[in-house]
Formats: C-alpha cells, structure tokens, sequence
C-alpha cells in the first residue's frame, strides 16, 4: 500500500460521524447496510449522511450496491486488511510481535 492510498483512507475516518458509518458498517459486513438504516441506527440527517456516504465510498473505504430501489453499502475488506497490514509493517522493530487477539485479553483482565 502507497502511503498516499493510507493518508486517503485516514483522512476520510479522520471525522467522528464518518468514522461512527464506517464502523457501523464494518460490524455489518457483506450484509451491508441502506441509508435509512444508518439514518435509522446513527441519528443523521438524510443529506448529512450522503455527503459523509460519499467521502468514504470515494477513500474506497465502502462500496455501493444498487439492490431494485435500494443502495446498499458494504465495507471494503481487502482496503481494511491492507491498512491494518500498511500500520503494523514495521511493527516492534522486525520482531515478533504479541498477536492482537492475546492484547486484548491482557487488557481484559
């Protein structure tokens, strides 16, 4: 991953109500979600929600989906593996890093 295609992505969920979709999204997977169901679930206003809708279509951080009447939008998952993988690259130095599953339940307890 180019450091310009990371900036572009991070700058997109640099904003609370699109990084709030993006998640709301993501925890949706391949089901996707339409607009009135974010509007429905978040609270935003109808053309709040399509300018923020476009930004991240745009960072291709989600794709769209016409379905008859409906739009549905889904996360893109190969963008999210990438910036995950584009992030811990050069994680602790080249050395064997402690899995992030094992983090979590440290934190945990």
């Amino acid at each position: 991953m180019k450091n310009t295609d990371a900036i572009k992505a991070f700058l997109a969920l640099g904003q609370e109500t699109r990084l709030n979709i993006f998640r709301l999204v993501v925890q949706c997977g391949d089901t996707g979600l339409t607009p009135s169901e974010i509007i429905e679930k978040l609270g935003i206003a109808n053309a709040t929600l399509s300018f923020h809708l476009k930004e991240l279509v745009g960072a291709d951080l989600l794709s769209v989906e016409r379905q008859s009447r409906n739009l549905i939008y889904r996360p893109n998952a190969v963008l999210v593996k990438d910036l995950s993988e584009f992030l811990l690259e050069n994680c602790c130095g080249g050395k064997a890093c402690i899995p992030v599953s094992l983090i979590k339940k440290v934190k945990t307890k």
